[in-house]
């Protein structure tokens, strides 16, 4: 079962005796209740109490908002809570992934730029304290996956590098930094290990085709490293292992092969026997189909948790995902044995952080308090610092093109070029989070403050969307014909910026026809290709002279790229986290 003393729990015969007399004394509906964690839909407070009345709710997460709003849904949580709730926030790239008005550190390719495990060990104290401040105490951090397959858009700006040995150092960094925090817990993602398959599984099937020694040279050393730092939890993805389990299991047949959520081979056999992993599991979100496309929902909870899971992400209907729940475990198909593991592991994390023996107030800090912490400067400085480590020179073919100079270059066209099918972005914008200004704007605004005559280039398709937004009948020509002599077309500019601001997928290059967004003019004129997003560009534009990752848009690391740019090449202090030119020769020509 579960050694309560032991690592990662610690707890006294007190705390023991609290989590086995709690058990003793919950109703089947408590009990199956603090198997669920429930994104929140609302902040009205009849709603979050019947929540955690009717629900019995083990845990909560939340949906983006200013920190005032996040405090206040989880003083009324805690509140109406007879079991204190676990409250996790998105802390993996800074305080922003707890709330709105939190303080960006830096995401995990661009702390893993800086090769300082320093770095990683502050984003896990400073983010989490800034979540602390508004009553979190759970991060679903830090991101171990490994950096392997360059199409895999769900990790490849989130894990920290494709080397397993800065992987491991710089996860338990951030999971020391986070155990500086009263009363916080880790839960590192996503086990067995994400990373390889360029499927992404909340929309498909995804892979870890690792055989057994293997495994354990890379993802293996990661998490072995993280559970003997005093991990406290694992989130378990919605990802095979089938070499691994067949290891395990010789007779498992293919057409059997689960997720790691719903295999028993993984979260018992690989986690808890060969891995000796103590701590709680909580699965990934439940409504991805990595794990919705294996059986039927009714089948798939009681499978999760009979797995080894010990709580399940996400009600899909709350009525219909607890009565299923409560069914299987009052007819046994949760045996009373697994019930009570889960449970002793979920309520001896809770007395590890101590929260039982906290008051409402004592868990979730006044407005005051949050406020003194939210944006302090030592953060907003930190996010400076690891910007000015992080920017990275990657390839450097035109040995003359840099510095950047408004003597050398005054006109400078910045080439913004986007994500092919940008909905998030668009979402983001709508819902009026993120930056006001475009990340090209922001660019053209830096420069044109150091002296550059800086402007942005509109593409065919731009001009025609602007003809038909003025009542104008679109000049078809500008894309079917819309060519120039090249003299005429690099006449208006010293030096093009292609701008790639692609936070997932693929760029998109419109539907030009010898225009200026696909940089085909490299010999032609000057042309530094910036990748502000995925640090995965060069496999679209392999033709670029001068490509260089900055990991982000914010306006400290276009701070320090505009700056680097005018000192020139000895400048850049970042080094490659993973293998930037895709593994294609033609990127290095």
């Amino acid at each position: 079962m579960v050694d309560m003393k032991a690592n990662p729990y610690y707890l006294s015969d007190e705390d023991c005796a609290w989590v086995e007399q709690t058990i003793a004394g919950m109703s089947d509906e408590e009990k199956v209740g603090q198997l669920f964690f429930q994104l929140t839909a609302s902040q009205d407070e009849n709603y979050l109490r019947e929540l955690m009345e009717k629900y019995h709710l083990g845990g909560c997460r939340y949906n983006a908002m200013p920190g005032k709003k996040v405090q206040e849904q989880n003083r009324v949580l805690q509140t109406w809570a007879k079991i204190p709730v676990f409250i996790a926030c998105n802390t993996e790239g800074g305080g922003d992934g707890a709330c709105a008005d939190g303080t960006p550190i830096g995401c995990g390719v661009k702390i893993g730029a800086t090769g300082e495990e320093k770095y990683a060990y502050a984003l896990g104290k400073m983010a989490n304290e800034e979540a602390a401040a508004i009553g979190c105490n759970m991060a679903f951090a830090p991101v171990c996956d490994i950096a392997y397959n360059w199409e895999n858009t769900e990790i490849i700006c989130r894990a920290f590098g494709s080397d397993p040995e800065m992987v491991a150092k710089m996860s338990a960094a951030y999971v020391a930094g986070a155990h500086t925090v009263p009363g916080f817990a880790c839960a590192a993602k996503h086990f067995p290990g994400n990373g390889q398959d360029f499927r992404d599984a909340h929309l498909s099937n995804n892979v870890n085709y690792f055989d057994v020694e293997k495994w354990e040279a890379t993802y293996g050393l990661v998490y072995r490293t993280m559970i003997d730092q005093g991990l406290d939890a694992v989130m378990a993805g919605h990802i095979m292992l089938p070499k691994y389990a067949k290891a395990i299991n010789p007779d498992l047949k293919e057409e059997d092969m689960m997720p790691a959520t719903l295999s028993p081979e993984i979260m018992q056999g690989l986690l808890r026997e060969r891995l000796g992993f103590n701590g709680m599991v909580v699965t990934d979100a439940s409504h991805m189909v990595g794990m919705t496309d294996r059986m039927t929902r009714r089948e798939m909870l009681p499978r999760c948790i009979n797995a080894g899971c010990d709580m399940f992400l996400f009600f899909n209907d709350p009525d219909e995902d607890f009565a299923t729940m409560l069914e299987a475990y009052q007819n046994g198909t949760i045996r009373e044995e697994r019930m009570t593991e889960a449970l002793t592991r979920i309520l001896a994390l809770k007395a590890h952080l101590g929260l039982h023996r906290r008051s409402v107030e004592e868990l979730v800090h006044t407005p005051e308090t949050a406020e003194a912490v939210l944006g302090r400067e030592e953060y907003v400085q930190m996010h400076r610092e690891i910007s000015e480590k992080a920017v990275t020179l990657v390839k450097y073919k035109d040995k003359d093109v840099l510095p950047v100079t408004p003597e050398r270059y005054k006109r400078i066209m910045i080439v913004h070029i986007k994500s092919a099918g940008s909905s998030m972005g668009d979402l983001a914008k709508l819902m009026g989070m993120g930056q006001k200004k475009s990340p090209a704007e922001l660019l053209k605004e830096k420069l044109c403050a150091k002296g550059f005559d800086a402007f942005i280039y509109e593409s065919p398709m731009d001009k025609m969307k602007r003809q038909i937004e003025e009542g104008m009948k679109p000049d078809l020509n500008i894309y079917f014909a819309g060519k120039n002599a090249i003299k005429d077309f690099v006449r208006d500019m010293d030096l093009v910026i292609t701008l790639c601001d692609v936070p997932s997928g693929r760029p998109s290059f419109g539907m030009s026809k010898g225009g200026g967004e696909i940089p085909w003019y490299v010999f032609e004129i000057p042309v530094v290709v910036v990748g502000c997003g995925q640090p995965t560009m060069l496999a679209d534009i392999p033709q670029a002279r001068t490509y260089i990752n900055t990991y982000d848009a914010k306006e400290d690391t276009f701070d320090a790229l505009v700056s680097k740019l005018m000192e020139g090449p000895e400048a850049f202090k970042g080094t490659d986290p993973i293998d930037s030119f895709c593994g294609l020769f033609d990127a290095h020509l």
